[in-house]
């Protein structure tokens, strides 16, 4: 597979971070000498990628195409505590205070998503809406007050079906 050039050279700056850290420069300098934007918790998991592939830069491709991740793991953490703190919080209110606390736009279908992996959602639909001073919850196997003597008129059982009967008994 053909990769744009973007890609290719991230991979290849991946390669050389990882080559210059083991030779024992500093992590912090290499990172802002190449310009990566790299944890040192990441570093792991790349050399065993990068080792597992043969040792080639081909392996440590990240299959985004050169888009960066929004949502990084500090994001996700706070939107998690977030909306544990707060469960009406809406996705769009969400996507609001994201803004202005991370400067990054996410969709409200990401948003969801995302709160659904960590099982935050809120429930489908719209909420049962009750109106002031009754019950909250009716009990829905609650019989009505009307009679059903004439229930079954319209839908008579089928052997007292009429003339149009072409069942045969």
């Amino acid at each position: 597979m053909t990769h744009p050039p973007a890609v290719i050279e991230k991979a290849q700056n991946m390669e050389h971070l990882l080559l210059r850290v083991e030779a024992g420069e500093p992590l912090e300098q290499v990172r802002a000498e190449l310009g990566l934007d790299v944890g040192a918790e990441a570093i792991p998991e790349l050399q065993a990628r990068y080792e597992a592939g043969g040792r080639s830069w081909e392996a440590l491709i990240d299959g985004r195409h050169g888009h960066p991740q929004k949502a990084h793991s500090a994001l996700r953490e706070w939107m998690r505590e977030r909306k544990q703190g707060d469960e009406s919080l809406t996705a769009r209110e969400l996507a609001v205070e994201i803004v202005e606390q991370f400067q990054i736009k996410l969709s409200i279908g990401h948003l969801n998503y995302l709160l659904r992996k960590v099982e935050l959602t809120r429930p489908r639909g719209r909420p049962y809406r009750c109106e002031e001073g009754s019950d909250p919850a009716p009990d829905r196997g609650a019989q009505p007050d009307e009679s059903l003597d004439n229930a079954g008129t319209f839908f008579p059982r089928s052997s007292e079906a009429g003339a149009g009967s072409q069942r045969s008994h």
